[in-house]
């Protein structure tokens, strides 16, 4: 996952996810938590609606979480999915696999903007641009947003089966755009005027 949820495809992002998996920061152990899921039937429906999608069969999320100091916590992974599309060349139907890695940061709400300042600076001087931090709400982090975001994001706007080949229409040419029929037309179909002999 190259962005962070907030980036995620199109509306499906602004829109509150149906998938929702809260784990409550205080909670998690010195040692680390790990979360695994799957999202129910009528999760994967309105995931299903909200991407535009023909089908969602399969939506899975595997996490490690790990404190990171300042009560922040990293969060790394990978979202498993598979959908329903339509093809843009053919317009068959076809099934794509979703793999989506995730490594996000996430920071109490008065430190994401101190932190992704500094992310920019440090990107300015070695040319490594990092996701910026997401913000621990209420003490919460949800991963089933996450989750979904990352599944969002791997969707390809324009997927094609692995055969297709799009091939432009062949325009026939107009004889009338030929460059001599601008000329053909100032001169007229009549055969030109002979020319008179002289007199004696």
């Amino acid at each position: 996952m190259t962005r962070g949820p907030s980036d995620a495809k199109g509306q499906a992002a602004a829109a509150p996810h149906p998938w929702s998996v809260k784990v409550i920061v205080d909670q998690i152990p010195e040692a680390g938590l790990h979360r695994a899921f799957e999202a129910d039937p009528s999760q994967r429906a309105a995931m299903r609606d909200l991407a535009g999608l023909r089908d969602l069969s399969e939506a899975r999320a595997e996490f490690e979480l790990r404190h990171a100091g300042r009560n922040r916590v990293l969060v790394t992974g990978r979202v498993t999915a598979r959908i329903g599309q339509t093809c843009v060349v053919t317009l068959d139907p076809i099934e794509v696999a979703i793999d989506e890695p995730v490594d996000l940061l996430f920071a109490p709400e008065d430190q994401v903007a101190a932190i992704a300042k500094a992310m920019e600076e440090e990107a300015e001087t070695d040319g490594e641009v990092q996701d910026p931090p997401e913000a621990i709400v209420n003490g919460t982090i949800d991963l089933g947003n996450l989750a979904a975001d990352a599944l969002f994001l791997g969707i390809d706007p324009y997927p094609r089966k692995p055969d297709a080949v799009f091939e432009p229409p062949v325009i026939a040419e107009d004889p009338e755009s030929h460059p001599f029929a601008a000329l053909k037309a100032l001169k007229g179909d009549s055969p030109p005027p002979k020319p008179k002999k002289p007199k004696d």
